[in-house]
């Protein structure tokens, strides 16, 4: 598949899940330690964590531009969240997997709303494209 980016994002890492990220056109600078049940510390953030933030947000705007392109969906309201729960563990075939639990709330649509809006954020987001195929998604509205 081809893409022509109409922006390219940077950043960094040193040291690992015990370093640091380092995003350098925002001059910031996050403090890395592996979570206490894989051995850490848990003084600072993990990957994890950076990627359920990332698709969090993400996902929120994909599903206000779904909104824009299919005008039979609700609009999203200004108060949406979305908790990304990012798991990871060993596979059965070697290595290290993600496990991701996407939990939706529109206050003050109906259930059956929120869900169509969830599905067709799912088909616009970048994050849901790329790891369709490779990671297990939920979604759960609340």
């Amino acid at each position: 598949m081809s893409i022509s980016p109409v922006y390219t994002a940077q950043g960094f890492a040193t040291g690992g899940r015990d370093g640091a990220a380092h995003i350098p056109a925002r001059d910031l600078t996050i403090k890395l330690d592996p979570p206490k049940e894989m051995g850490g510390k848990g003084d600072g953030a993990n990957p994890e964590q950076l990627f359920a933030a990332g698709y969090s947000a993400c996902y929120i705007g994909a599903m206000k531009f779904a909104t824009t392109q299919d005008k039979s969906l609700a609009k999203v309201p200004a108060d949406t969240k979305v908790e990304a729960e990012v798991g990871i563990g060993p596979r059965a075939d070697g290595g290290f997997g993600l496990k991701v639990h996407l939990k939706v709330s529109m206050p003050g649509l109906e259930k059956s709303e929120v869900e169509k809006i969830a599905e067709a954020g799912h088909a616009i987001c970048p994050y849901s494209n790329a790891v369709r195929g490779n990671v297990d998604v939920t979604t759960e509205v609340v």
